[in-house]
């Protein structure tokens, strides 16, 4: 499940606020915006390749992502 490192509230409350997200494996595959995110105000949807260097970047917004191994 996606989980926003930013714990602040309101970070919590505002859409597309989060600039950093760790993902597990159950999570791929990854796009930006992910699921939670508001669509209103957000880009185009992209599929980001995760899988071989554990890192992604969103071209778009910016935000970046984590892939966590458990």
């Amino acid at each position: 499940m996606e989980r926003p490192t930013d714990k602040s509230s309101a970070a919590k409350n505002t859409s597309n606020a989060q600039r950093h997200y760790r993902l597990s494996r159950g999570d791929l595959p990854l796009r930006c915006p992910l699921p939670d995110m508001s669509l209103w105000n957000s880009h185009p949807r992209v599929y980001l390749p995760i899988e071989k260097t554990g890192t992604a970047k969103c071209p778009y917004c910016g935000t970046d992502f984590t892939l966590e191994e458990t």
